[in-house]
C-alpha cells in the first residue's frame, strides 16, 4: 500500500515536471519567434544598430561641407582660399580649372579683354563655380574701371569712361552708374571689381609723368576730396549691386613715374605713414570699404628695404595697426609683374602673406602648384606663419559668407 503511494507520487512529480518544461520551451519559442523579423519586411528593416552612420544619400562632399561651414578647413584648404589665379576673360585655362580642382583655389581673376556678350561670360564663370565646393563658392573678379582698363566689354555691357571723366560727375550720379555697371558684372557672375582707383596723382602736370596711373587717367581728380567721395560713390553703387570691391593701389601709386607691371625699381620717396595719399585711404576705411589692394613700389619713407606688398613694416605696421584696417587686403599682381621679379614665385607668396595681406593676386595658373608647396612648408615649420595663414582665411570666408557665397 505504502509503495503503491510512492509511487504515485513519483508520477505526479513527474508529470508536473514535464507540464513546466514544455511551459518554458514554449515560453522560448514564443520569444524567439517575437525577434523574428515578419518575411515581407526582413530585406527593407534593419535594426538601429544596423543602420549605417551615413545615409546612401550622403557622401564626402557633404561631409566636407559641413566642416567648411564651421570655418574648420584643412591647412591645405586655408592656404587655396588666400590665392587669386588668373584665366583669359574669354577663354578657359586647364592650368587655372587644375589650381581650383586640384589646390583648392578660392578666387580667379580674369584678364586680358573678352568681347563675349553677358550670357557667354556666365556660361564661363558657372563652369568655374561648378568646380567649386557648393558652400564656398569663388570670389571671379576682373579690373572693371572704366577707360583703357575695362576687361569685359561685349554686348550688354556698357563702355564705361576713365576715373578722370568719372571724376567730373556729381557723387551720386557716378553712384548710380556704378550700381549699373554692378548689375552687368553680376548678371556675368562677376563678384568682385578690382576697382576703385583710390591713388593720388600730384597735379595734371605731373599726371603724363605718372605712367601706372596719370598717364591712362585712372585718377578721379587731383584734390583729397574729390578722390575720396568719387571712390566712395564708385564702391557704394558696386556695393548696391552686390559687387566686392577694393581701392587701389595702398597707399599710393600716383608719385611714380614708373608702372609696377612692367618696370623694375619703381621707387617712390615721397609718401610717408602721413601722407596725403595714406589719408585717402584713412578715410575710406572710416567709410567702410571692404576690401584694399596693395601696391609693389618701394616707399621708401615707409620701408626702404623691400617693395610695399611685402613688407611688414607697411601692411601689418601701417594699414592694419596705425590705420586700422580689418578688413580684406589683396596684393597687387606677384606673378607676371616685373617690379618683383628679383624674387621666386614661392619666395613673393611667402612674404606677402607674411606681411599681412589675406590674398595674392597670381595671374600666372602655372605657377600654382610651386606656391601652394612652398607657404604649406612655410606654415608647418612656423607656428606664427601658420596662424597668419589661418587668420586670413577667416577674413576671406568672413567675406564670402557676407556675399551668401560660404555657409
Amino acid at each position: 500500500m505504502k509503495k503503491r503511494k510512492q509511487k504515485r507520487n513519483k508520477k505526479r512529480l513527474f508529470i508536473g515536471g514535464g507540464f513546466a518544461f514544455l511551459i518554458v520551451i514554449a515560453g522560448l519559442l514564443g520569444l524567439i519567434l517575437k525577434l523574428k523579423p515578419h518575411p515581407e519586411n526582413s530585406r527593407t528593416q534593419t535594426s538601429s544598430m544596423d543602420k549605417p552612420l551615413i545615409s546612401s544619400s550622403s557622401s564626402s562632399t557633404k561631409a566636407d561641407d559641413t566642416t567648411r561651414s564651421k570655418l574648420d578647413l584643412t591647412l591645405e584648404e586655408e592656404i587655396g582660399q588666400l590665392i587669386m589665379t588668373g584665366m583669359p576673360a574669354n577663354n578657359y585655362s586647364q592650368a587655372t580649372l587644375n589650381a581650383i580642382s586640384d589646390y583648392h583655389i578660392g578666387s580667379v581673376i580674369l584678364t586680358g579683354r573678352s568681347y563675349l556678350d553677358i550670357s557667354s561670360m556666365k556660361e564661363i564663370t558657372e563652369t568655374l563655380q561648378n568646380l567649386a565646393p557648393k558652400n564656398l563658392k569663388l570670389l571671379i573678379s576682373c579690373d572693371q574701371e572704366g577707360g583703357n582698363v575695362q576687361v569685359l566689354q561685349g554686348k550688354g555691357f556698357t563702355a564705361i569712361p576713365d576715373g578722370l571723366t568719372q571724376g567730373g560727375w556729381a557723387p551720386g550720379v557716378l553712384e548710380k552708374s556704378a550700381q549699373v555697371w554692378g548689375s552687368e558684372l553680376i548678371q556675368a557672375g562677376v563678384n568682385f571689381d578690382l576697382a576703385p582707383v583710390a591713388d593720388s596723382v600730384p597735379s595734371a602736370a605731373f599726371a603724363p609723368h605718372n605712367a601706372p596711373i596719370g598717364y591712362w587717367h585712372r585718377e578721379y581728380g587731383y584734390g583729397t576730396d574729390t578722390i575720396v567721395s568719387h571712390t566712395g560713390a564708385f564702391y557704394k553703387g558696386m556695393k548696391a549691386a552686390k559687387v566686392l570691391t577694393t581701392a587701389k593701389h595702398f597707399p599710393g601709386l600716383g608719385n611714380v613715374t614708373g608702372n609696377t607691371d612692367t618696370t623694375s625699381n619703381v621707387t617712390d620717396t615721397q609718401t610717408s605713414a602721413d601722407s596725403a595719399s595714406v589719408m585717402v585711404f584713412k578715410r575710406l576705411i572710416d567709410e567702410g570699404i571692404p576690401s584694399i589692394m596693395t601696391a609693389t613700389a618701394i616707399y621708401t619713407k615707409i620701408d626702404p628695404t623691400l617693395p610695399g606688398a611685402f613688407s611688414p613694416k607697411m601692411v601689418q605696421g601701417l594699414l592694419r595697426d596705425k590705420l586700422g584696417f580689418d578688413g580684406l587686403v589683396i596684393t597687387d599682381d606677384l606673378s607676371n609683374a616685373i617690379q618683383v621679379q628679383a624674387w621666386t614665385p614661392e619666395e613673393r607668396a611667402v612674404l606677402a602673406l607674411n606681411a599681412g595681406n589675406d590674398m595674392i593676386l597670381v595671374g600666372d595658373a602655372t605657377q600654382i602648384p610651386e606656391i601652394v608647396s612652398a607657404i604649406l612648408a612655410k606654415a608647418k615649420e612656423n607656428p606664427d606663419f601658420a596662424n597668419k595663414i589661418h587668420q586670413a582665411a577667416t577674413r576671406v570666408v568672413k567675406i564670402k559668407q557676407q556675399m551668401k557665397l560660404a555657409e
